[in-house]
C-alpha cells in the first residue's frame, strides 16, 4: 500500500517545481512543433511523438489547457497567446458536441481556465472576451446535460457509447454542468420546460456514487470498499441497473485505476464548489447535510481504496485486477516497477489522484476534520513526488511527453510497446500531462499563498 510520507512538506517541492515547469514549457513547443492539427487531437506518444487517435477527440482542450496552464504557472505570455489563439480557433466544436460525456474536460480546461485567469487579474480585463469565454461555459454545460438518462432513482449523463452507459470518468464532466449554473444558466427542453443544471449535476454525482462506487456494503460478491466500475449498464426501458462493465478496465468486477483517479478528483471539486453555496439553493436539491454525506462517503472509500491497492510510491499499476500482476509477487509493498514483463503501470491515474488527495485532504481540513484531512494531504504529496522524479518525469529533450509510463486503452492494445519489452511504458498521454501540470500548479499555489486553485475560479 502506499507508505505515506507524514513529514513532506508543499514547500519542499519548490526545486522540482521549477524543473517540471521547465520541461512542461519544451515538451508544449515541441508539440506546437511537431504536430499537425490536421491529424486531430494528439492523445498518446508512441516512441516520444505524440499521436493522434481519432474517437472523439477529447484531448484537444488538454493540449491548448496546457499551454494556459503554463503561463498561469510561469507568466510566460507565449503559452498565453498559443492556448487562447488555439481555444478561439479550435475549440469551438466541442461546446455544442452532443455526441460525447467530456465537455468538462475539453471546454473547462480551455475557455474555463481563460475566464478564472481574467478573474483573477492574470490577464487584461476585457467584457467582451469575458462574455465571449462566459457563453462558451454556459453552452457547454447545456450541451452536456442534455446527454441524459433516467432510472428509477434517478438519472445520469450517458457516455458515447449510448443511453445505457453510465460512465465513471463522467463525474469530472459534471465540471461543464456546475461552471454554466454558477454563470445563471439553464437547459431549456420541450415546451420551454427549464432544467436546473446544479440539480442535474447533483443527480448524476448521486448515481455515480450509488452505483459507480462499491462500499463493503455487500451488493456482489466483489464488493469491496471503494473499488469502483469503470462503466454501469442500465437496462434503459424501465430503469433498472443490470450490471458492472469496463471498457478501458480488465473487467467490471476490477478496477481500473484512472477510473478511479477520475472519481476521486471529481467528488472532491466538485465539494469544493458546494461549499460555497448558501443552503438556501441546496435545500431543495436534498439539503446539504444528505447531498455532503453521499459524496464525501464516495470521496473517502475511493481514496482509501488508492491508498490500499496502489504500491508504496503512490503510483498504481492499470487495473487491479490485472491478470499479470500474480506474477509480481508483493508488488504492493515496493515501489511501481514500470520495466517489468507482465503488467504497465499508469502514471495518468496517479497524476488525477493526486489532485484527488491534495483536495480531499484540504477540504476536511478547513471542515473541522484535521487528522483525516492530513492523512490525504500527505498520501497526495507522496504521490506527486513520485512523478516529479525519473524513471516518470520526462528529461530527454526529444521525447513529446511530460509524464512516462501512462496507459490509455490497454484491452484494445492501443499503447505502443517499446522493442525488447513484453509490455507498453515509456510513453505519455495527453491528459496525463495535462492534470501532472494542474496538480503542479494547485501546489504552487498553495506554497505562494496564491488564489486557491479551482474550477469554477
Amino acid at each position: 500500500m502506499l507508505k505515506i510520507d507524514q513529514k513532506l512538506s508543499a514547500k519542499d517541492f519548490r526545486p522540482a517545481l521549477g524543473r517540471f515547469w521547465n520541461l512542461s514549457g519544451e515538451k508544449i513547443r515541441l508539440i506546437e512543433k511537431k504536430f499537425d492539427p490536421a491529424c486531430g487531437a494528439p492523445v498518446f506518444t508512441e516512441a516520444g511523438a505524440y499521436t493522434a487517435r481519432g474517437w472523439t477527440e477529447w484531448t484537444q482542450g488538454f493540449q491548448y489547457g496546457s499551454a494556459i496552464l503554463q503561463f498561469d504557472a510561469t507568466g510566460d505570455k507565449e503559452f498565453l497567446h498559443s492556448g487562447r489563439d488555439n481555444t478561439i480557433a479550435r475549440m469551438a466544436p466541442h461546446i455544442s458536441h452532443f455526441g460525447v460525456h467530456d465537455h468538462g474536460f475539453n471546454n473547462v480546461s480551455t475557455y474555463g481556465n481563460l475566464r478564472r485567469l481574467m478573474l483573477e487579474k492574470r490577464i487584461p480585463h476585457n467584457a467582451w472576451e469575458l462574455n465571449f469565454y462566459e457563453l462558451a461555459l454556459k453552452i457547454t454545460g447545456a450541451v452536456q446535460a442534455a446527454r441524459w438518462t433516467t432510472h428509477a432513482r434517478g438519472g445520469y449523463i450517458y457516455s458515447f457509447n449510448g443511453p445505457h452507459s453510465l460512465f465513471v470518468d463522467t463525474i469530472r464532466s459534471c465540471r461543464a454542468l456546475i461552471a454554466s449554473h454558477a454563470l445563471g444558466h439553464e437547459l431549456c427542453g420541450e415546451g420551454d420546460r427549464r432544467v436546473n443544471l446544479l440539480e442535474r449535476a447533483l443527480a448524476h454525482i448521486r448515481s455515480t456514487a450509488e452505483f459507480s462506487v462499491y462500499y463493503g456494503e455487500g451488493r456482489d460478491h466483489y464488493d469491496v470498499r471503494g473499488r469502483v466500475a469503470h462503466e454501469c449498464v442500465f437496462n434503459t426501458n424501465d430503469g433498472a441497473f443490470r450490471c458492472p462493465n469496463s471498457q478501458q478496465g480488465y473487467t467490471g468486477f476490477s478496477t481500473w485505476t484512472r477510473g478511479l483517479a477520475w472519481a476521486m478528483v471529481g467528488f472532491a471539486e466538485e465539494l469544493e464548489f458546494l461549499a460555497t453555496r448558501d443552503d438556501a439553493e441546496l435545500k431543495p436539491l436534498g439539503g446539504r447535510r444528505a447531498i455532503e454525506a453521499m459524496m464525501l462517503k464516495a470521496a473517502k472509500a475511493t481514496a482509501d481504496f488508492y491508498i490500499e491497492n496502489t504500491p508504496t510510491d503512490g503510483v498504481p499499476y492499470w487495473d487491479t485486477g490485472a491478470p499479470g500482476l500474480v506474477n509480481l509477487g508483493d508488488y504492493l509493498d515496493r515501489p511501481a516497477d514500470p520495466f517489468n514483463d507482465h503488467e504497465p503501470v499508469d502514471s495518468s491515474a496517479a497524476a488525477i489522484a493526486a489532485q484527488g488527495l491534495l483536495r480531499l485532504g484540504h477540504y476536511l481540513q478547513s471542515h473541522g476534520q484535521k487528522a483525516a484531512g492530513t492523512c490525504y494531504w500527505q498520501a497526495g504529496l507522496t504521490t506527486f513526488r513520485t512523478l516529479l522524479e525519473e524513471p516518470y518525469l520526462s528529461t530527454k529533450k526529444s521525447h513529446q511527453g511530460l509524464v512516462l509510463h501512462s496507459i490509455y486503452h490497454r484491452p484494445n492494445g492501443w499503447d505502443y510497446v517499446p522493442p525488447g519489452s513484453k509490455i507498453p511504458r515509456g510513453e505519455s498521454s495527453m491528459w496525463g500531462d495535462y492534470h501532472a501540470r494542474e496538480c503542479a500548479l494547485y501546489l504552487q499555489r498553495i506554497i505562494e499563498r496564491g488564489p486557491y486553485y479551482t474550477f469554477f475560479g
